[in-house]
């Protein structure tokens, strides 16, 4: 528990800046591949970055959970897919189905396989 304490304490502007640009690439790469979940323009992706980070920093933070695509196996997979769903109501230029969410979130899972550290969601 106090692990997670000290991960939680370790906040910085500048982390959460390099969080946010490493979320709008990842959500860009998955936009562009993956069909019916699309982002339209630049401050679209912005603000969905953004979005994702805060729902899924609440949802860490109040549950404990990880919601990542592959932190929790399919429980994690199923919340990714509900934030990248809630997303697209909440932001402006970002349109996803459902299908689409569930694309959306198994791509980005695959991303961040590729990519060391914590990216998205």
């Amino acid at each position: 528990m106090r692990e997670r304490r000290a991960e939680h304490s370790d906040f910085s502007i500048g982390g959460m800046l390099v969080r946010v640009i490493v979320s709008m690439i990842v959500l860009a790469v998955a936009a562009f591949f993956t069909p019916y979940f699309t982002i339209r323009g630049f401050v679209p992706l912005v603000l969905a970055a953004v979005s994702i980070g805060v729902i899924d920093y609440a949802i860490e933070r109040f549950t404990g959970f990880d919601a990542t695509p592959f932190g929790r196996g399919i429980t994690g997979f199923v919340v990714s897919a509900v934030i990248i769903y809630i997303t697209g109501y909440l932001v402006q230029g970002v349109g996803v189905n459902v299908i689409g969410a569930i694309l959306a979130a198994l791509s980005i899972g695959i991303i961040n396989m590729f990519i060391p550290g914590r990216s998205v969601m």
